[in-house]
C-alpha cells in the first residue's frame, strides 16, 4: 500500500474515480427517466441528454482539478493540446441505454504522451466498477451501493491457452461485414469452445476477469478503447488492433489473456 501510495499515477486514479462517481450519480437519473430525451447526430449514431450531461460534468471537474491537461470526449470533441490527455465516452453503450438495457458505462481514460495510464470502467446500472493504472493493478469493485464496504478485488487474465477452450466475443457481425471481413470471425467460432457477441465494454472487462479469453470488435474509436488499455493489461492480459498496432487509436481492438495473442493476430492476417 505503501508503494502504490507512492506512485506518481496514484492521485490521477484517484480523481478518475471520483470522476465516475459523479458520472453515475447523473447517469442512473437520465436511466431511469421516463422523458429522455434521444437524438441523431450527424453519423446516424444516437446520443441522449445523459451522454452529454456526464460529459459536461465531468469537464467541468476537471477544469478545476487538472486545467492544464487536454480533454478528448465523444460528444464535445478535443480541448487543449497537453501531454496529458483524459479521454471520456461519457457512456458506452447508448443503444442499450436509450432502451432500458443496463450494458452500458462511463469510461475514463488518463493517457500520458500517446499511451493510456489510467482507466476506470464504471457500470452502475450492472453495480460494476472496473478500473487499472501503470503500475498498480487491475481492480473490481461489484458493489457500488455501498461506499463504506471493500469490496475492490484484484483481477487477472485466464489461463487458457487454446481455442478449444476459450470463450470469445466478437461485437457485431453487421460490422465485421462492414468495416473488415467476417472469415476470421466464422474460423474463430469454428476453434473456440463458446462465442457470444456481447458489444460494448463488457467482453474487455471479462477479458480483463478471466471470464472471456478473447474480446475483438471493428468500427471503433479512441474513446471506446481507451479505458480498457489499462485495466486489460494491468489485468495480465493483451490489448492491440486486430493488425497488431498498439493502443486504442486503430479503430480496431483484440483484447486476449494474452497467451491466445498470436495465434489471433495470425488468423486475422491471414
Amino acid at each position: 500500500m505503501a508503494l502504490e501510495l507512492l506512485h506518481p499515477i496514484t492521485a490521477d486514479l484517484r480523481l478518475a474515480r471520483q470522476l465516475a462517481d459523479l458520472a453515475d450519480e447523473i447517469s442512473m437519473r437520465y436511466f431511469t427517466a421516463r422523458d429522455l430525451g434521444v437524438y441523431v447526430k450527424e453519423d446516424r449514431t444516437h446520443v441522449t441528454d445523459g451522454d452529454r450531461a456526464v460529459e459536461r460534468a465531468i469537464r467541468q471537474r476537471l477544469e478545476q482539478e487538472r486545467p492544464s491537461d487536454s480533454v478528448f470526449g465523444e460528444e464535445y470533441g478535443t480541448q487543449g493540446t497537453s501531454r496529458r490527455q483524459w479521454i471520456i465516452d461519457p457512456i458506452d453503450g447508448t443503444a442499450n441505454f436509450m432502451r432500458g438495457v443496463p450494458i452500458w458505462a462511463t469510461l475514463i481514460s488518463l493517457v500520458i504522451d500517446g499511451r493510456p495510464e489510467v482507466g476506470v470502467v464504471s457500470a452502475p446500472a450492472l453495480n460494476r466498477r472496473w478500473w487499472g493504472a501503470t503500475g498498480l493493478g487491475a481492480y473490481l469493485d461489484d458493489d457500488l451501493a455501498d461506499s463504506n464496504t471493500a469490496t475492490d478485488r484484484r483481477i487477472e487474465v485466464s489461463g487458457v491457452e487454446s481455442f478449444d477452450k476459450a470463450q470469445i466475443s466478437y461485437g457485431s457481425l453487421k460490422y465485421w461485414q462492414e468495416e473488415a471481413s467476417v472469415e476470421p470471425i466464422l474460423e474463430l467460432n469454428k476453434r473456440a469452445w463458446r462465442s457470444r457477441t456481447i458489444g460494448d465494454f463488457w467482453p474487455y472487462m471479462l477479458v480483463a476477469e478471466g471470464a472471456f479469453d478473447l474480446a475483438c470488435e471493428v468500427g471503433l474509436q479512441p474513446y471506446d478503447l481507451a479505458a480498457l488499455v489499462p485495466i486489460i493489461e494491468e489485468a495480465g492480459g493483451t490489448f492491440t488492433a486486430i493488425d497488431g498496432a498498439e493502443g486504442p487509436w486503430h479503430g480496431t481492438a483484440l483484447a486476449t489473456n494474452g497467451l491466445l495473442h498470436e495465434a489471433a493476430l495470425a488468423l486475422f492476417r491471414s
